[in-house]
């Protein structure tokens, strides 16, 4: 189960800067971190995901994959995030892959959507951008009310929060349901990467 921060890495960072801000975050106590790597190729992503890996077991945190379970298996990773387009699948990838490794979708603000995918045997479903975002401004706003319904309709699913969230905003994100909540420019834009993630997770910790 994924709780708490839920770390997502830029996209298209250079080596050396990945695995600096990976490293920054996990020393801040980060416990759940992802990795998008959608266009160095298979190989270079493997490279970067391998060692990405090491940081998150020395550091003790869950280490996702987004988007490509090959990647995930091949990196020993503890789960994978998909999208909308693979829930058709979402049986047999979970029937491939097994029990031990997480799956999460994305639902965007599609309730019924979110449903189909716990359904099918989701992990989680992450619903966003519950605030605008820097990282995805053409995604449509939730907002916070739709994300508590969210939790009504689905009390006892596992719901990760996306999209604009920062340390002025989080407390309200947990308090409407969440069950995590991920960053991405919140956490990896920050000067002093480590201390913003002590932040987060002292924040979330006391909402």
């Amino acid at each position: 189960m994924i709780t708490g921060i839920y770390g997502i890495l830029p996209a298209d960072l250079d080596d050396d800067v990945l695995l600096s801000k990976a490293e920054s975050a996990l020393k801040g106590g980060l416990k759940t971190l992802q990795f998008r790597d959608k266009k160095s190729g298979y190989k270079r992503a493997l490279k970067r995901a391998l060692l990405l890996r090491e940081f998150t077991k020395h550091y003790d945190a869950k280490f996702i994959i987004n988007d490509s379970i090959q990647l995930a298996q091949a990196s020993d990773a503890d789960g994978v995030h998909l999208g909308r387009d693979d829930i058709a699948d979402l049986a047999s990838i979970r029937n491939d892959i097994g029990d031990t490794m997480m799956i999460g979708i994305t639902c965007r603000a599609d309730a019924v959507f979110a449903k189909l995918a716990l359904e099918h045997g989701a992990d989680y479903v992450s619903f966003g951008a519950v605030f605008g975002s820097r990282t995805k401004p053409e995604v449509p706003i939730l907002g916070l009310p739709r994300l508590n319904k969210a939790r009504q309709m689905f009390p006892d699913a596992n719901i990760c929060a996306i999209g604009g969230i920062t340390t002025d905003n989080l407390a309200s994100v947990k308090h409407a349901g969440a069950t995590s909540a991920a960053v991405i420019s919140g956490l990896f834009m920050a000067n002093n990467i480590e201390k913003r993630a002590g932040e987060l997770i002292e924040i979330w910790n006391k909402a």
